[in-house]
């Protein structure tokens, strides 16, 4: 089995918008009881809107530490989902039955297991133990 990351994106509504997709929730609450009982469901989080956000870049040596999300955009990220799936197949069809696909966007991605991060550094040069899997993990 692999793990997969879904994130959730949507636009940031008004009040009155935002109470309707609230009333949503008892779809999410039966998405997330079926995840589990397939033994699918790693984990899933809710965020709080960009408002709360703070994003750190570092360019040339200086940290910048500044409010909100790094790229402006429409949908933000709102939510995400690890799922433990068969295959990308799988993991689709578990996505698409998120109720906030209807009105945002959700991106599935394959989560990077970390004996394969710690491969993939390695190929590239990096000096690393095998027990720094432990410290990736």
């Amino acid at each position: 089995m692999s793990q997969y990351m879904v994130l959730v994106y949507q636009q940031e509504v008004d009040p009155a918008e935002q109470a309707e997709r609230e009333r949503e929730m008892p779809l999410f609450v039966e998405l997330h009881r079926s995840l589990r009982e397939a033994g699918l469901l790693v984990g899933v989080q809710r965020l709080h809107s960009t408002e709360t956000a703070t994003s750190i870049r570092v360019r040339g040596g200086e940290t910048e530490i500044t409010d909100g999300p790094f790229a402006v955009t429409k949908e933000v990220l709102a939510g995400y989902y690890i799922l433990e799936c068969g295959d990308l197949d799988e993991a689709l069809k578990q996505a698409a039955r998120i109720p906030a696909a209807r009105w945002g966007t959700v991106e599935v991605r394959p989560a990077m297991p970390a004996d394969e991060w710690l491969n993939v550094a390695r190929e590239a040069g990096a000096d690393l133990p095998d027990e720094a899997v432990n410290d990736l993990a």
